[in-house]
């Protein structure tokens, strides 16, 4: 937080990259990598979308760790992300198949024995040095697309185009800072001006994707992009959770016909609703999130379903 009382995020540690160039000391290899992701955390989501797109699922396996935080060590109070100790605990989370780690912690522990930041998620964990290669999901979305294409099922799907790179860039930026973490900056901000401030810049972003989506299929035209894959997933959660937990209610994401149907069209695409996961997603951001909702109560609605029919055919492909 800063002193006006608002939200401020922390980058990013780990930035290993993984390579294709001879000599690099994380090649790409079927087997050897692992991603720990939360189905409710809508950074590392954005991963595990890749691996479905890119047909990557079989050469890079993952655990997804249970919704709502714990404690992570006896020894103090930090409430973070946790496996859980069974199959049949949590619906959709798994034990931790590799290294002994109980939490994400415990995994940023056994990374670095001084490790002082945050133990977020992603990670992309190394079996063979054991270690984390990544935790910043923006590269390792990069990685994914490019650098395991000689072992994808997908290899000639390319969300980073080279003639579209420069404006993916730009769409990234001011949809990051207006929307994707638009939504966390209302939710925790503690003052009312940067409340005030983010709201607007977060529905001038989305009146401006609404907007583009009036006039293409996707943010960069009729292609699937790089772009489409990070504003989804804020725009998949956003009825669910932002509209009442972040206090984004100026204008729920069903009143942008665009963006709505865009939304659909995403969730689609095949192998993406699995990425989704509405329990895990209501349950973590109502459940972990006490200095918001204290009491953890889940709203019951609005279960809306984006396998419903779209409009977004009526552009070209």
């Amino acid at each position: 937080m800063s002193d006006s009382g608002a939200f401020i995020r922390t980058a990013s540690t780990f930035r290993n990259f993984i390579s294709r160039d001879p000599g690099s000391q994380f090649p790409p290899e079927s087997g050897r990598y692992h991603l720990y992701v939360s189905y409710a955390c809508p950074w590392a989501s954005r991963c595990l979308a890749y691996l479905k797109v890119k047909g990557l699922d079989k050469a890079i396996s993952f655990t997804s760790v249970k919704p709502i935080w714990e404690r992570t060590k006896e020894t103090d109070e930090h409430m973070g992300w946790v496996f859980p100790t069974s199959d049949t605990e949590e619906p959709g989370a798994a034990p931790n198949p590799f290294n002994g780690a109980k939490s994400i912690r415990e995994l940023y522990e056994l990374a670095s024995t001084n490790y002082t930041g945050k133990y977020t998620v992603p990670v992309l964990w190394d079996k063979k040095f054991k270690t984390i290669v990544s935790n910043e999901s923006a590269e390792i979305i990069r990685m994914l697309n490019t650098e395991f294409n000689d072992i994808a099922e997908n290899p000639a799907v390319d969300l980073y185009p080279p003639h579209l790179r420069a404006e993916i860039d730009k769409m990234n930026e001011w949809i990051y800072s207006g929307i994707n973490n638009g939504v966390y900056k209302c939710g925790f901000a503690r003052k009312q001006e940067p409340y005030d401030e983010a709201v607007k810049q977060l529905y001038d972003a989305l009146d401006q994707c609404e907007e583009i989506l009036s006039k293409q299929r996707y943010l960069c035209g009729n292609i699937l992009t790089e772009a489409d894959i990070r504003l989804f997933v804020t725009l998949i959660r956003f009825d669910e959770v932002y509209v009442v937990h972040f206090k984004c209610n100026k204008k729920l994401l069903r009143e942008y016909p665009n963006l709505y149907n865009y939304t659909k069209d995403i969730y689609q695409i095949p192998g993406m609703s699995s990425t989704v996961n509405v329990q895990h997603i209501k349950r973590h951001y109502y459940g972990s999130h006490p200095s918001i909702n204290p009491f953890g109560i889940i709203p019951v609605g609005p279960n809306i379903d984006y396998s419903s029919p779209h409009d977004r055919a009526r552009f070209t492909a």
